[in-house]
């Protein structure tokens, strides 16, 4: 038999006479517990605009693409129309038509002027002169303004962004006819925010303010990173099909896809449960035990139970809620 050298039995005695851990002792409660349910929202635009086309023609080019971020009065696309070409060059050939005849009738005019001074001619035949050079100035004034107009028609084939925003959908092609007030280009010109579609049950616990919690990207409920927080800022007074729709205001979602979906817990009242520190339970092979106080076993009897949500305690750390295997007034133990 082997030897035990004093300094090992020393290190026996120490081990073995060491003083043991008080066991913590818990006695759980029924408290209350708000109530949230989880619905998943869409990203949607504040406001949403359309850039139409102000005349008809042939689109010419399309500058933008769905995705693109533009500002106000940005060209989208341009509208060509081949007859607004031949109409100013029609008015430019009139213009110049009638400038000629007004410098005739200005030699004239001048001519009737310099026989007047003379006594050559009679004064009725020199306000006809002067009349002629005003009848022409008045037809190239004319002329100048329609022209003005064509050039003003052209300027309107480009299509102009109403406002700053993000392109959602561009709806024609180089190359498409298009109508005065066709829809050429839609933009989100507003902030994005979520909306809600609940039960109408749900719609009493809706007012505006109330704040609730947004998953992470993702649609993952059970990932770590924390929820952000939202606010309703506005509550539809009218159901549709029995549901409630509500829009939420929420940070941080300036990169989502307007139609994508997002992860929402919303509070719909409270409920009395059991919640006790995760430190109590035990797992093995999977199944979830508590140990309960009990007079006739010093160390506790262990009864299985099924546990619900969890959530941080900044006194006891995680908590974890009780769906079945206790009552209210048991007594828990740590092992």
């Amino acid at each position: 038999m082997p030897r035990i050298t004093p300094l090992l039995t020393v290190l026996i005695l120490l081990v073995t006479s060491g003083p043991t851990l008080a066991a913590e002792t818990l006695t759980v409660h029924t408290q209350p517990l708000p109530d949230e349910k989880a619905v998943y929202a869409t990203v949607v635009s504040a406001d949403t605009q359309v850039a139409r086309a102000r005349i008809s023609g042939t689109v010419a080019s399309v500058t933008t693409d769905e995705g693109d971020s533009v500002q106000a009065r940005q060209v989208l696309a341009v509208v060509g129309d081949s007859k607004l070409l031949l109409k100013r060059t029609a008015a430019e050939a009139q213009v110049a038509s009638l400038r000629a005849e007004r410098a005739q009738a200005a030699t004239e005019l001048a001519r009737a002027q310099e026989l007047y001074k003379q006594g050559a001619t009679p004064k009725a035949k020199l306000d006809q002169a002067r009349t002629a050079v005003e009848v022409l100035d008045r037809s190239i004034a004319g002329q100048l303004a329609e022209r003005q107009v064509v050039e003003a028609t052209t300027a309107e084939g480009e299509v102009l962004a109403p406002g700053s925003g993000r392109v959602l959908e561009v709806k024609v092609i180089p190359g498409s006819v298009v109508m005065p007030g066709e829809a050429i280009a839609t933009i989100a010109t507003g902030r994005y925010l979520l909306r809600l579609e609940l039960p109408e049950r749900h719609a009493r616990f809706l007012t505006a303010g109330t704040p609730v919690r947004v998953g992470d990207r993702g649609l993952d409920a059970s990932a770590d990173t924390p929820p952000t927080r939202g606010t309703v800022t506005k509550v539809y007074p009218r159901l549709t099909e029995g549901r409630v729709r509500a829009d939420v205001q929420v940070d941080g979602l300036g990169t989502y896809f307007v139609g994508e979906r997002a992860l929402v817990w919303l509070p719909t009242g409270s409920r009395d449960t059991l919640r006790i520190p995760a430190r109590f339970l035990t797992v093995r092979f999977g199944v979830t035990f508590v140990t309960l106080s009990d007079p006739a076993t010093p160390a506790g009897r262990e009864v299985p139970v099924q546990t619900g949500n969890r959530s941080p305690d900044p006194q006891q750390g995680e908590m974890v809620e009780v769906l079945s295997g206790l009552r209210d007034g048991d007594t828990l133990i740590t092992r």
